[in-house]
This record gives structure tokens, C-alpha cells and sequence, in this order.
């Protein structure tokens, strides 16, 4: 294939809820671009795009899919992102290397969750947004309804660029409100006759045209002068606004579709040739030292690394877009993000797993590289002397956890190196070996995607595992204060051992003063601060370490022994073997030994000793707990609240957000195992959540002592 400049590449994003039709209409796409000479079918599992087992498997996009076609002598890559919100990784890396986002809208479903959610990732990124009814075909299409959705949810800048003719089963052309023409597509699609519009849709396609140039002249001062000077204005200058009003995100024009059909695909793909912003049209990316850096082939050369695929008999492929300059086969470069080098022997533009190789690839333009050693998903490429990297992706917070554990023991080393390959793959996955569970966790958006994640390891990495329930991270604390004197004292031939501990332990909040002087038992025990050590632990709270030592009963030299020990029961709570926090310790009064005291003596001492007070400070167990936001349809606001309060959740604020019911509330997390699961079951799918850690605060009373039950149970089984 020949090579594009930067001003003849266009990238699409493909958005859309799942089932809208985004890998249909990517196949339609690449049809009448003539990159494939037949279309193939999501049922019949043999689309360009959708293309590994598991996607054919669940006849559901999983991954993003990296395509192109050709039209009007235009290159036009495009990036088809997965519908759900499970895998909303793939949407996120696409639309940092596309320049335009296209929301697909099933007509039958007009706007839903999916919808909203993605036109919030093109949002967040600022990108021109090209909305495409799709399925005009189908016996329940309704035009009006989806476009007065589209007003209702997305506001004024929702602009028709057509509206259809005989939608239904008839459904066979469009009235192009840019051009003014009728658009007549014969049975199978393709190309469109160009018609006089009919009489009986002038008067409307006057009124949508008249109410077009409005919206285009307020995206340009001259073409508003033009507009006032002439009342009305030329294509060309209607073709000049959309583009400067994508680029503001000013304009979204709405196109009407039949992706199966390929009915008015041919009209969007030349409104993107036409009027979509090239790479070259958008803002610059700011790199590492603040430099903005833009798109133009005569910069320094370099890449961003958007997504990294494993694929059979091939190995790794990444995916890149040119940021700058122009990278040609042989390339020398520097990975900056780790400080490597890389030989870049071969160029591919790609199309799913079809790869077409080429000698040069110029800035703007997304083409994939394998087999390179060090690089990955988030990385940068640069020519040598450039050490700058660019931003690195951010993906959301994981929403679903699983601990995993394989099935032979004898699987964990590959397992682990499974689980690393798909991180690579898809960044949403995240995974740890958590030292206080003593479980693999596996992170994820939902309990789909881990579903999806166990497929992979079973199918292809040959490793049978099992999901299992994760534990709860809880943390213990005390709620009073206590005391306790610890002796440790060993004698076993040769050197002894001795050493003792008094203390004082009491709750720490935020603020408080150290006593002077403490009452316990009735006794009142004088404390003098000589020494304070602020401890930030690890797992989250203090440890406030208070040296009272007078007169020399321990040696200073023994204080940090002391510490270790307090420490190393800090990190197993007597209640559920949990870290510990947010406590006190004073260690007023003790004894040692001119001979046998050593810091192991020491260590024990201060050890027991906290262990003992902690007993009988009143300890309780802390659970985290998370805040969690919903969207919901109002018509089952009802059934999800219902089902938060029979999780223990805290309702915190209701309102309402374009049709949708918002729900804010704070839930812990033991109740929050399989959620994604429930509230699709609860909506029909139809509502999204997010989950943020909050804090950590005291379970009930009746909690407590089943979480201790289940804990003490656990420990007699091992």
C-alpha cells in the first residue's frame, strides 16, 4: 500500500454500547474502501475485526481492533473498542491515538449506559465526536425518538447532517441535509444514486439545512460575517464549519445508517475524508519536559506505544502512533521509558490480524512492530538524543477482585508469567500477591472480564485454575487503654537471655496529645516524653512510638528492639491475624540485665507485652469501606437501593443526570463480592457503577464476631 501524509490520515474511534453494530460497520468500511472484497459477519464469525477465539466465541468485542481502509485518497485507521464496560481498557487506549471519536446508537435502544459512558471518555479526552444512528433498517427503527434522545442527553450540539428515508424494512435512503441531495441505495448497499430531493421532504430538509448553517457560522467569526452578508452558506464553507466546529467539539453531526445493510456508509466515509480533522489539525502533546510536540512529519521522530497484543505463532505486536517525524524500516530507536534500544527492522499497517508491511510510516498514522524486546503498552520511541517520554495512559480503578490459585502447584511460575503477558494486554488487569491474604489477587471491571481473563489461562496458557473468594484487608485497632508488664527470661547454659517490658497502649486519633500521666486499674502511672517516633505504616495509620524511660531501666540502646517486636504483632492482629493501626505506645518502666540483656530479649519482651495490652484494650475490627456511585434508570431506582441497604450501604445523595438516576453511596467492601454480577441482573444491564476506596471504620458488633468465627475456623483447618 502507498504511504499517507500526515494531512491525508484520518483516526476513528469507534464508541458505541454493545450490540450498537461498530464491528459491522467497521466491516462495511473497509468494504467500500476496498481492503476486503466481501463483508463478513459477526454471526458467522468472520469479521476483520473481533478476530480471536474469544471474541468469536462470545460473538462479543473483547479487545480493540487496530484497522484501516482507503477512501477519497485518504487513509482512514480505525480503532474498534469494546462495548462493554468491563473492558473499557481497549476505549481508553483507542481514543489516545485517534484524533476523532465516532458514537455508534443502536435505533431500536436510542441512548443507553454504554452510550453515556462512552461519550464521556471522548469527553474526558476532548475529542471531535461524529454520532451514527445505526440500524435504520430494522422493523422498530425510530428516527424522531433517537434523535430527541440525542438532544435530551447530549444538549444543542447535536446536529442533524441527515435524516432517513422509509426507515423500517424499506429502509433504503437518506436526505443529505449537507449537500441537499437524496442518497438511493439499491439492494445491496454500496454506493448511493444522487437524487433531487422529492417534494414531499423539501420542506423539512429546508428547515434542517437552514438550521445547519446557523449552528456551522457560529463555529467562525467569518463564516458568521458570511452568513449575515449572504443568509446562507456555500458546501465548501458548510464542509469549512463542521470542521472547525468538530474541533471545537462544537458541532456533532448525526448520520443515519444501516451498517448491515451498508446503507449510507459510503456518505460517512467521505464526510470523515472531508471533514474530520487530520492529525495534523489537532493540538500538540506535551511531553515529559513540558515541550509541546507536533504532529509533522519534519519533527524528531518519535512514537507512543497505545496497545500491546499477543498473537499465535507471532508473539508480541505493538501497536503505535507516530507523534512526530517519520520512522522508516531499520530504525535505530531509544525506548525512553526504560532506557533500552530497539531496532524497528519492520513497519506494519494493519488491518485485525492482517498485516500489509511498509517502508514508512509518517507522523499521525498508527501501524503496528513485532518482536521488539523491551517495549510495551504506555511506552515512547524516540530518535537517540531525545531522553523525553510522553504521559502514560491512565486506566480506571478496578471494580471486581478474585483470588486465583491454579489447580497444580506446580503451575504457579507459569501462571504467574500468564498473568503478566495479559497485563501487557490489557493494563485493567492487575494483579499482586498480597503478603496479609496470602492470596493472588486479581483485580478487574467486572466479574465478564475476569471470566474472560480464566478463559485464557484454561484455553490457551494450558493452566487450570479456580476463582476463589478473596479476603477482606481488615484492620484491628483498640478502644481503650490498657497495660501490661512482660518478662522475658531464658537460662540454658552459657549466656542467658532477660529483658523487661512495661507499656501503656491506647488508642491514637488524629490530633491527640501524648499523656503525662495515665490512670489504669486505679493507678496512676506518671509518663515523661524523652523520645517520640511517628511511625506511617505501610497498610494505612500510625504507630506512635513514646520512649518514657527515667533513671536508666533500659538501656537506650534496647528502644529500637522493643519497637521491632511491637511491630512484628502489628503485622498479625490477635483477632483475625490483621495489620494493626492507629495505636499508641508508651513504654514507661522495665529491667535488664548487666550480662544476659540483648535485643533479642528485648524484642521479645516488647512483643508479648504489646500483645498482652492489646487483649485488653478492647480490640475491634476495622473494614474497609468504599464509595460507590451508580447509574441507574429511574424505573429501577427502587430495586438497586433496596439491594445496597441489604449490603450494609449507606445511601449518601441521590440526583438526577440526563435521564439517568444517580446514586452515591458508601458500602464495604465484604458486600461488594460480585457486584458488577447483581446489578446487571437487577437493570437488565442497563446501569453502571463506580467504586473508590473510602476509609476504614468499625464493623458491627454481630460482623465482628462471625468475621472472628470464620478466622478462627480458617486457622483450625490449616
Amino acid at each position: 500500500m502507498k504511504t499517507y501524509s500526515t494531512d491525508h490520515l484520518r483516526n476513528i474511534a469507534l464508541l458505541g454500547n454493545s450490540g450498537s453494530g461498530k464491528t459491522t460497520l467497521a466491516e462495511a468500511m473497509l468494504f467500500n474502501g476496498g481492503v476486503i472484497e466481501r463483508r463478513g459477519t459477526v454471526e458467522g464469525r468472520n469479521t476483520v475485526s473481533d478476530y480471536k477465539p474469544i471474541e468469536q466465541e462470545n460473538r462479543n468485542s473483547i479487545f480493540s481492533t487496530v484497522l484501516y481502509t482507503e477512501f477519497r485518497n485518504k487513509k482512514i485507521n480505525i480503532l474498534d473498542t469494546p462495548g462493554l464496560d468491563d473492558f473499557s481498557g481497549g476505549v481508553i487506549s483507542s481514543l489516545y491515538a485517534a484524533d476523532t471519536a465516532m458514537l455508534v446508537i443502536n435505533v431500536q435502544n436510542g441512548v443507553e449506559v454504554g452510550t453515556e459512558i462512552h461519550f464521556r471518555h471522548a469527553e474526558r479526552f476532548q475529542k471531535p465526536l461524529i454520532m451514527v444512528v445505526n440500524g435504520l433498517d430494522h422493523e422498530k427503527a425510530n428516527f424522531e425518538k433517537s434523535v430527541e434522545m440525542l438532544h435530551e442527553r447530549f444538549g444543542n450540539n447535536v446536529t442533524l447532517a441527515q435524516f432517513p428515508v422509509n426507515e423500517g424494512i424499506g429502509f433504503n435512503a437518506v436526505i443529505d441535509i449537507i449537500s441537499m441531495k437524496m442518497l438511493r441505495y439499491g439492494k445491496d448497499g454500496g454506493k448511493a444514486e444522487l437524487l433531487d430531493i422529492p417534494a414531499e421532504h423539501k420542506a423539512k430538509a429546508d428547515e434542517l439545512h437552514a438550521a445547519l448553517i446557523e449552528k456551522v457560522a457560529e463555529s467562525d467569526e467569518e463564516l458568521m460575517e458570511l452568513f449575515f452578508a449572504n443568509d446562507t452558506l456555500t458546501e465548501e464553507e458548510i464542509g469549512r464549519g463542521l470542521r472547525e466546529g468538530l474541533l471545537k467539539r462544537g458541532i456533532f453531526p448525526v448520520f443515519f445508517i444501516s451498517s448491515k445493510g451498508n446503507i449510507g456508509v459510503d456518505r460517512l466515509l467521505d464526510f470523515v475524508a472531508v471533514s474530520a480533522p487530520s492529525p495534523a489539525d489537532m493540538p500538540g502533546v506535551k511531553n515529559s519536559k513540558g515541550d509541546v510536540v507536533k504532529c509533522d512529519s519534519a519533527g524528531i521522530p518519535s512514537a507512543f506505544v497505545f496497545k500491546t497484543t499477543l498473537e499465535e505463532h507471532i508473539g508480541e505486536i505493538n501497536y503505535f502512533r507516530v507523534m512526530s517525524g517519520k520512522i522508516t524500516e531499520n530504525f535505530d530507536a531509544v525506548n525512553t521509558s526504560n532506557g533500552t534500544r530497539e531496532r524497528l527492522s519492520q513497519i506494519f499497517a494493519c488491518a485485525g490480524r492482517n498485516r500489509t508491511r511498509i517502508p514508512e510510516i509518517h507522523a499521525g498514522d498508527i501501524g503496528g512492530f513485532v518482536k521488539l524486546k523491551n517495549t510495551k503498552t504506555n511506552h515512547t520511541l524516540n530518535a537517540p538524543g531525545n531522553d523525553w517520554t510522553y504521559e502514560e495512559m491512565m486506566f480506571p480503578a478496578p471494580k471486581y477482585r478474585v483470588a486465583i490459585k491454579p489447580l497444580s502447584e506446580s503451575d504457579e511460575e507459569k501462571m504467574g508469567e500468564a498473568l503478566n503477558k495479559m497485563h501487557q494486554e490489557d493494563p485493567t488487569i492487575l494483579v499482586e500477591y498480597s503478603k496479609e491474604l496470602k492470596q493472588i489477587i486479581t483485580h478487574g471491571q467486572g466479574e465478564y472480564h475476569l471470566n474472560i481473563l480464566k478463559w485464557h489461562l484454561d484455553n490457551i496458557y494450558k493452566i487450570e485454575t479456580q476463582f476463589l473468594a478473596p479476603k477482606i484487608p481488615y484492620r484491628e485497632t483498640i478502644t481503650k487503654a490498657a497495660q501490661a508488664d512482660y518478662r522475658h527470661k531464658k537460662q540454658s547454659g552459657g549466656a542467658g537471655q532477660f529483658g523487661e517490658v512495661h507499656m501503656i497502649i491506647e488508642p491514637y486519633e488524629e490530633g491527640s496529645e501524648v499523656k503525662s500521666m495515665m490512670k489504669i486499674a486505679g493507678k496512676e502511672i506518671k509518663l515523661t516524653n524523652r523520645d517520640l517516633e511517628e511511625i506511617d505504616l505501610p497498610w494505612g495509620g500510625k504507630l506512635i512510638y513514646v520512649n518514657c524511660i527515667v533513671g536508666g531501666s533500659i538501656d537506650a540502646r534496647f528502644m529500637p528492639a522493643i519497637l521491632k517486636g511491637i511491630m512484628e504483632k502489628m503485622e498479625v492482629g490477635p483477632l483475625t491475624g490483621s495489620y494493626a493501626r492507629d495505636i499508641r505506645v508508651y513504654v514507661y518502666d522495665g529491667k535488664m540485665h548487666p550480662v544476659d540483656s540483648n535485643e533479642i530479649s528485648f524484642r521479645l519482651a516488647g512483643r508479648n507485652a504489646f500483645s498482652m495490652a492489646f487483649k485488653n484494650a478492647g480490640p475491634k475490627i476495622l473494614e474497609p469501606v468504599y464509595d460507590v456511585e451508580i447509574w441507574v434508570p429511574s424505573d429501577r431506582m427502587g430495586d438497586v437501593i433496596s439491594d445496597l441497604q441489604g449490603r450494609r450501604g449507606m445511601v449518601l445523595g441521590m440526583s438526577s443526570d440526563k435521564g439517568f438516576e444517580v446514586i452515591r453511596a458508601r458500602v464495604p467492601l465484604a458486600e461488594m463480592n460480585k457486584y458488577s454480577t447483581a446489578l446487571s441482573s437487577l437493570t437488565g444491564g442497563r446501569a453502571m457503577y463506580t467504586m473508590k476506596f473510602a476509609e476504614y471504620t468499625q464493623v458491627p458488633g454481630d460482623v465482628q464476631d462471625a468475621v472472628i468465627k470464620a478466622y478462627e475456623s480458617e486457622e483450625e483447618e490449616e
